[in-house]
């Protein structure tokens, strides 16, 4: 089963934390993913995409200190693979050029933006009163009928409109980086 790339990050914050499981689940997911990247550039000779993958290891092992926890893991990985294929090329007086367009394994889906979104709005919405936050969520988030909600909170529905509204504004505000008085 391949990991995508949270998983694989997530498996990476934890093994620098000193998780020696999470870091041995790391390094499976790994290999698995530098030997299909070594393999299609090598071709023919799988004892030596199996050496690079090991290469690969041992270079993500000795720099795992220099990896910067705000940014996505497989880009760094594949990019000391690339530098281990390049060195592969550079021993052996071959030279190959592979476009990085044609390379679809080198790029993952970064899904990082829709989790900052999330951390955000979360962190706008902790700026809200209680009841003000729990009106937005149900009726803006879960998009329950105002008319539940009113008679649920024991509001009337243009108090709700009005209370959503101006919790609405005040959390947009805030996500642009100023407070809003209302």
């Amino acid at each position: 089963m391949s990991l995508t790339e949270i998983e694989l990050k997530a498996l990476m914050l934890r093994s620098l934390d000193g998780d020696a499981v999470a870091y041995r689940r790391l390094l499976s997911a790994l290999s698995e993913r530098l030997g299909t990247y070594f393999e299609r550039r090598l071709g023919a000779d799988p004892s030596e995409s199996e050496d690079l993958v090991q290469e690969t290891l041992m270079a993500i092992h000795t720099k795992r200190a220099t990896f910067d926890r705000s940014q996505l893991l497989t880009p760094w990985a594949y990019a000391i693979a690339r530098y281990k294929l390049i060195d592969h090329y550079r021993r052996g007086g071959r030279h190959r050029f592979t476009p990085l367009e044609d390379d679809g394994s080198l790029f993952v889906d970064d899904d990082s933006a829709a989790i900052e979104a999330r951390h955000d709005i979360a962190r706008g919405l902790a700026g809200l009163s209680p009841g003000t936050r729990d009106l937005v969520v149900r009726v803006k988030l879960h998009e329950e009928p105002v008319a539940d909600v009113a008679r649920r909170a024991g509001m009337s529905e243009s108090a709700v409109k009005v209370a959503v509204h101006r919790g609405f504004r005040k959390l947009a505000a805030r996500l642009r980086g100023k407070e809003d008085s209302a």
